[in-house]
């Protein structure tokens, strides 16, 4: 179990942010075991068939994810802001010290050897470990262009949809509401932050550090860092990957789609939960103007019904909506 203690300043600076790195970092456990989730099946099929034709390096990618999936912590440094790019966040992978290269990837893979392809980390001399690094950095890069880069803007808005539900949670119910629906390994009582089922055991103070928390497509359970002496992160896994590499199917009756439209039924027929424009638009894979106008109609007739959630409208099915696709 890992524990986070968290004062009343770190709970007052606990916040979200977006890591295009870690996401690419994470993406590796399920591209190397697909058991991992099966919600991403879609995406690894279509990743493995792009990278079969190119000149990649797959078996020194697959190498960073220790057996017991861990990963290095210096391959998923804290974001420096809310949404940072991805080439930044590489940069400050880049510039880690052969000393922290060569501790996170003992630690990630210990109590078993670095794979052979990780052996440049085990020199006596920094010059095989800094190629080491700078050859990782590279092969993320292409990496991330081939198998992350493309869905990126749907997966940011999924993940920004994510956070804005937390947040209000956290409104709504403090921090107590907010950790008890991320994750069922998750338990908040008496100003720490337990999180269970971990491999490693430690205790980490905050300090006045506050609390990251960074919703991830590709994570399966909470990942804090490996290591006791980092910051305290938490990747968690966001709500609504069912939904990102799939397509929307859903459809009305012939009646509903007659009266309505074939555009205009699949909306009324979706928005049985509350959704914002941008999720709405994710899920048919358009643009958020595409959907606007229907919305505006379906509104309009009485159909739907919306509602103000900060910076966002939300839009859900009337009694009258319910009813007509009932």
């Amino acid at each position: 179990m890992i524990s986070f203690v968290l004062g009343v300043e770190d709970l007052a600076d606990t916040r979200f942010a977006l890591s295009p790195l870690s996401e690419t970092v994470f993406s590796l456990r399920v591209l190397r075991d697909p058991g991992l989730s099966a919600l991403h099946l879609p995406w690894r099929r279509s990743v493995l068939g792009r990278l079969g034709g190119l000149d990649l390096d797959v078996d020194l990618l697959m190498s960073l994810v220790a057996q017991r999936r861990t990963l290095p912590d210096f391959l998923t440094p804290r974001p420096a802001c809310f949404a940072p790019a991805f080439e930044d966040e590489l940069a400050v992978v880049g510039a880690t010290s052969p000393d922290r290269v060569r501790r996170d990837l003992l630690a990630a893979h210990a109590p078993d050897p670095l794979p052979a392809a990780l052996s440049g980390a085990t020199a006596t001399t920094e010059a095989p470990v800094i190629e080491l690094r700078d050859t990782v950095c590279e092969l993320l890069r292409r990496y991330w262009e081939i198998a992350v880069e493309p869905a990126w803007p749907r997966m940011r808005l999924l993940l920004e949809a994510d956070m804005t539900y937390r947040a209000r949670q956290l409104a709504v119910g403090g921090a107590r509401l907010l950790f008890a629906g991320m994750h069922p390994n998750l338990h908040w009582q008496d100003g720490v932050l337990r999180i269970e089922k971990m491999i490693s055991s430690h205790e980490v103070t905050a300090s006045g550090r506050g609390l990251l928390l960074v919703p991830s497509v590709f994570a399966h359970q909470p990942a804090p860092p490996v290591g006791p002496g980092e910051a305290p992160v938490l990747v968690y896994p966001s709500r609504g990957v069912a939904t990102l590499w799939t397509a929307t199917t859903t459809a009305g009756s012939a009646d509903l789609v007659s009266l309505l439209g074939a555009a205009r039924a699949r909306l009324l027929v979706l928005l049985e939960e509350p959704l914002p424009t941008t999720e709405i638009a994710r899920r048919f894979r358009v643009t958020p103007s595409a959907v606007s106008q229907h919305l505006r109609v379906l509104h309009a007739t009485g159909l739907l019904t919306r509602a103000r959630d900060g910076r966002q409208v939300l839009y859900r099915r009337s009694t009258l909506g319910d009813q007509l696709v009932g």
